[in-house]
């Protein structure tokens, strides 16, 4: 049986925001592959109570994380121009951590790394028989950011950490065997910087229940938004939400009532003294709160990869209204699966369009449920985690063999 080391952010069962519930799901499918044991790398993303799940999984050990301070202006000119630069997120392992995971993963037959940003953790650059699961990509992360800044200053920075990511980018493929990405537009992009490295997509998806999703549309209607708001481009697409949409809204729905499911973010700032909104927190039966809502919406603005809660609303069978961002990624389109708006009057418009049935919403939401079935799923998705890991392995084996070869001469 092949041997697979998986290095993750996150505890095996935790499974409370969509980053967690993609490594959950990856390590799941990489267990009809081989034997997989877990290394976590403490840090990462903390978010909710830890439902209960079935089945031990081994966790070799736990590595702490620090901060890694830059000082001085020098300093910030090398993170700019070094594409080799360790610790680029400006935390990582100590040098004892780092020997114990090369000395470990020499053991195995592969090591998959959850996220990029788990691998840029490790001063090692180059990392033999791999796949990095890379889910965001940075630059389009910075570039997002950069469209989005009003500040010259800041639109500046953006700029410069756009370029530089790039310039990483570009290197995947001397770092890591196989690499995955969320969408078949991230593959493109790094096919665009020339990646040398096999690129599997690798898409974000929800869990398909038994039988169809039972809906019971709240009166007064309700619109839902579901996110982490510690993380930025969950609290900023809501903020702007609030801020421009939701009055419009009312303009025309007076009754109409935002529901927010999170943990995380400053309550005082997104309820800003508003009666009509309801801040819930973290919600145990989100699937019975989403189906009270008439409309979900993804206001997202800024960020890179795609959207978890689109393939989770569409599993739902929940009318959604999204930015293009927020949709990308995805292959739908606006009208067919669900409406897409960019301004705010159109992203208001178009809840209020949902909320009235004035497009075909239940054929929209057919559209979108059987494609979630087809695409967005994690049972659909599996085959798609295991033949990245396979490929991975033929490359090793045919590597061991050319080395063999050249022993032999």
């Amino acid at each position: 049986m092949k041997t697979i080391l998986y290095v993750t952010q996150h505890q095996p069962h935790r499974t409370s925001c969509g980053s967690e519930l993609r490594a959950y799901h990856i390590r799941r499918a990489l267990e009809d592959v081989g034997d997989v044991r877990v290394v976590v790398v403490q840090g990462g993303d903390e978010a909710g109570p830890m439902p209960p799940q079935a089945g031990a999984v081994q966790v070799e050990r736990t590595l702490p994380v620090n901060p890694i301070r830059r000082r001085g202006i020098l300093s910030k000119i090398r993170w700019a121009l070094d594409p080799r630069i360790p610790f680029p997120h400006g935390r990582g392992v100590d040098r004892s951590s780092d020997e114990f995971l090369r000395e470990h993963s020499s053991r195995y037959d592969l090591i998959w790394f959850s996220k990029l940003r788990t691998a840029n953790m490790f001063p090692t650059w180059s990392w033999p028989h791999s796949v990095v699961d890379i889910d965001d990509v940075p630059s389009t992360y910075e570039f997002s950011m950069m469209a989005n800044q009003r500040e010259l200053r800041r639109r500046f920075i953006s700029a410069v950490r756009y370029f530089s990511w790039r310039r990483r980018e570009r290197l995947l493929g001397k770092r890591f065997t196989v690499l995955a990405v969320c969408s078949e537009t991230d593959k493109r992009y790094l096919e665009r910087l020339r990646v040398d490295a096999p690129i599997h997509v690798i898409p974000n998806g929800s869990v398909s229940r038994k039988g169809l999703p039972v809906r019971t549309p709240s009166n007064p209607p309700r619109i839902g938004f579901v996110g982490l708001l510690d993380y930025f481009p969950n609290r900023e697409g809501i903020q702007w939400f609030i801020a421009e949409c939701w009055p419009l809204i009312k303009q025309q729905i007076p009754d109409a009532r935002l529901r927010i499911a999170g943990k995380g973010g400053d309550q005082d700032l997104l309820m800003q003294n508003r009666n009509d909104i309801d801040r819930l927190g973290w919600v145990r039966d989100l699937e019975g709160e989403i189906a009270t809502w008439s409309v979900m919406i993804v206001p997202i603005r800024v960020g890179a990869g795609t959207r978890e809660k689109i393939a989770y609303g569409f599993g739902q069978q929940c009318p959604i209204v999204s930015t293009p961002l927020g949709a990308m990624g995805y292959d739908v389109a606006n009208g067919e699966e669900l409406l897409i708006a960019g301004s705010a009057g159109e992203f208001a418009f178009s809840c209020v369009r949902i909320i009235r049935r004035e497009p075909d919403v239940s054929a929209m939401v057919r559209k979108a449920y059987q494609k979630f079935l087809l695409h967005w799923n994690w049972d659909a998705i599996a085959p798609r985690i295991r033949e990245a890991a396979e490929d991975c392995l033929r490359l090793n084996h045919k590597a061991g063999v050319e080395l063999r070869k050249l022993a032999s001469w």
